[in-house]
């Protein structure tokens, strides 16, 4: 795969891609592959690794053998069905594959090379995950730690923005005869976000199959290096990029994020519900409560709990969940993410201690 070829022809075409992967589908169930007389689709020849840029589409088909006899009229049948049922100007790249029976499974090479794979998740949005993600990376990384950070939330990238890193662009190297992502760094953190290939201004409109295979080049055709500690910023709630990298990585645990409003603790409780399903089986390193309460700067002796008091504090007690930590609302931290500075950049201010103790319990 090459990921670089890939997200830099689809920002230059600054997001004009007419074509969605479900058009795909939709036109090849009119193509019957006649060695079972079913259609593509519904005979599972179709690969889920379909991806396109503009009008130029490229996905799989799995056929039985490699001398199959059908392979040569299916391509060409399954071309004039791309034109006639999805779009007259799709450039096709057709990729095919074979079924082997009987084969040994290879053994693979961790796809992270990471002593520790820690994801962070929120069961809504709006409960500032992202921000205690970008301060436990940078936290981590100014104790020695080799840190890396992905940002995974396609439809909502904020991780370039709280790196000051939004002009920046990823350039690809060569390893090992391979063509890879070089992440950009910043603060001692290696990153890498959907938000550095695409237009900012611009919607990201991807169906799950979509976003989730652009999870994986992410992560399989970057440079990550040798880390210590790899921290994915999930998006909020449960989804198919959720199930992917949990498929792909073999987490070290998760870490949940929460305010104490009673809305956002149904949530939370869902999602430590969902990493406990036996399917699942994350371990849960325990549970970060943001926005705990809100102290002015008048009055510093004073706590006005806005969003209710201990909620985070009294989930983590009925769950049996670590409480890492309860972090206040405080001006410093929502200015230093929106300025593209974390605030444990500021060793010694009151709020980044908040961070540096959680990083200790970790």
């Amino acid at each position: 795969m090459h990921i670089c070829i890939f997200f830099c022809n689809f920002a230059a075409a600054k997001l004009k891609t007419t074509m969605y992967p479900q058009q795909i589908i939709d036109a090849l169930r009119h193509v019957r592959y006649p060695g079972t007389g079913k259609d593509l689709v519904e005979s599972g020849m179709l690969e889920d690794d379909i991806r396109i840029s503009g009008f130029e589409v490229s996905f799989s088909l799995i056929f039985p053998k490699d001398n199959d006899p059908f392979m040569k009229s299916v391509l060409k049948a399954t071309e004039v069905a791309l034109q006639t049922y999805a779009d007259p100007n799709i450039a096709a790249n057709i990729h095919t594959k074979f079924k082997v029976e009987n084969q040994k499974p290879k053994t693979e090479s961790p796809k992270i090379n990471a002593k520790h794979i820690i994801a962070i998740h929120s069961g809504k949005g709006g409960v500032g995950k992202s921000t205690v993600t970008a301060n436990l990376a940078v936290a981590l990384a100014q104790k020695g730690y080799r840190v890396g950070l992905l940002d995974a939330d396609i439809h909502g990238p904020s991780m370039p923005k709280m790196f000051a890193t939004e002009e920046c662009r990823p350039f690809s190297v060569e390893i090992e005869g391979r063509t890879l992502i070089e992440p950009i760094e910043q603060y001692g953190v290696k990153m890498l976000s959907i938000g550095f290939f695409v237009n900012p201004e611009q919607a990201v409109i991807w169906r799950g199959g979509m976003a989730s295979n652009a999870i994986k080049q992410l992560i399989e055709d970057a440079h990550w290096g040798e880390l210590d500690y790899f921290l994915i910023d999930l998006p909020p709630g449960t989804s198919d990029i959720h199930l992917t990298l949990i498929n792909e990585l073999h987490l070290t645990g998760v870490i949940v994020v929460t305010t104490p409003q009673p809305v956002a603790l149904v949530d939370a409780r869902k999602g430590v519900e969902m990493f406990r399903n036996e399917k699942v089986n994350v371990e849960i390193l325990g549970l970060i409560e943001n926005m705990a309460w809100f102290t002015p700067a008048e009055l510093p002796n004073n706590k006005y709990y806005i969003f209710g008091k201990d909620g985070g504090k009294k989930l983590a007690e009925e769950l049996n969940i670590p409480l890492l930590g309860q972090i206040p609302l405080v001006q410093s931290i929502r200015e230093g993410g929106d300025e593209g500075t974390p605030i444990v950049l500021q060793a010694g201010h009151p709020a980044a201690n908040f961070f540096d103790s959680i990083v200790e319990k970790l």
